[in-house]
């Protein structure tokens, strides 16, 4: 009890500088002498918090298809209970990757670990579950059966089946829907239940190819939901999207990849930092062109509309103001963005379209 807050003896402070007392050597209960206003720790340095396991690690993946290397020396690595974006452009190798991981690839080169243990070839991957971009239901069956099959396919049968069909019902939102053919759901409807369908089997680990790929914002964001649930109970999400804002504001980690290599990882504050920087971007429309170029300032495509950045928006932008209106002009509309994973996805990758 004495460690619990950090690594130091527990007090507390009255204002007059009285102290707790525990009752008992090794007893859970604190005595508190009134008047009683807050606690301090001892001055003893708090124990470091261990970082989160590896669940899943990729050391210097090599695959080639004939004279294209679709993956060239690719490593990551994916963290308990962690949401790990999986980002690049058409072509940049993201499948691949995604199928080595899960036994539909056989890699040229480098090593693939799941919970510590090498993984070779086709073998089974105990613990693992992939959720595909296609949306892999029998359009005839029900949501019931199709959670059935899938379920018995990951080796579920009898109580166990029945209960891990019961969850995913509830869990996806379809329970009053279960009855009915697949085919007559709706996109999201279908989405959701291809997750549960890959995840029935309670995976620690899952793959996701693109799984709003083609819903709306109230379907994503109930997919999303059901993602948390999982991440609560520890599990680790392996996320492929291009969705750019979904990343950005869910993932905790981002790893891009291009032309079969890793070009940028980290959080995102942190691929802002090493790329566009944390300057915002300041756009102003004016009620003219000034006579004399303003500093700070560069003229856009856009009639009397200019561009510049700032470090610091309360300082910087009364700065710039000010220079604008010394120059005779009125501002009539105002914008300052703050930098986005779209702007570090095109200042790595560019804006040339892939196909």
């Amino acid at each position: 009890m004495t460690e619990a807050l950090g690594g130091g003896p527990l007090r507390a402070l009255s204002p007059v500088g009285a102290v707790v007392s525990m009752v008992g050597a090794g007893c859970p209960f604190i005595r508190i002498h009134r008047p009683f206003v807050g606690f301090r720790l001892c001055p003893h340095p708090p124990a470091a918090y261990p970082a989160p396991m590896a669940v899943l690690r990729v050391e210097q993946a090599k695959k080639a298809f004939g004279k294209t290397q679709a993956l060239a020396d690719v490593s990551l690595e994916l963290r308990e209970g962690e949401l790990l974006g999986l980002l690049g452009p058409n072509g940049a190798g993201k499948t691949t990757l995604v199928r080595a991981i899960s036994g539909r690839v056989r890699l040229d080169g480098g090593t693939l670990e799941l919970f510590g243990r090498r993984l070779s070839g086709a073998e089974r991957r105990d613990g693992l579950g992939v959720v595909p971009q296609e949306i892999a239901l029998y359009p005839l069956l029900t949501a019931r059966e199709n959670l059935e099959a899938f379920g018995s396919f990951n080796g579920l049968k009898g109580t166990a089946l029945r209960e891990k069909v019961a969850w995913a019902l509830d869990w996806t939102g379809l329970a009053e829907r279960s009855r009915e053919p697949v085919r007559r759901f709706s996109g999201g409807m279908k989405r959701r239940l291809n997750i549960a369908c890959g995840v029935l089997h309670d995976p620690r680990v899952i793959l996701l190819d693109e799984p709003t790929a083609g819903v709306d914002p109230q379907s994503r964001e109930r997919i999303y939901e059901m993602l948390d649930r999982l991440r609560a109970g520890g599990v680790s999400l392996l996320l492929t999207t291009h969705q750019l804002d979904e990343a950005e504001a869910r993932c905790e980690r981002i790893v891009i990849l291009d032309h079969g290599q890793v070009i940028a990882a980290g959080t995102f504050s942190e691929l802002v930092r090493t790329t566009v920087g944390p300057e915002r971007v300041v756009t102003l429309k004016l009620d003219r062109a000034p006579a004399t170029a303003v500093a700070g300032l560069a003229a856009t495509d856009e009639p009397a509309t200019f561009r510049g950045q700032v470090g610091d928006v309360d300082a910087g932008l009364a700065a710039l103001l000010g220079r604008v209106a010394a120059a005779g002009c009125a501002v009539e509309d105002l914008e300052v963005r703050r930098p986005s994973l779209q702007s570090v996805f095109l200042h790595l990758t560019g804006r040339e379209l892939r196909e």
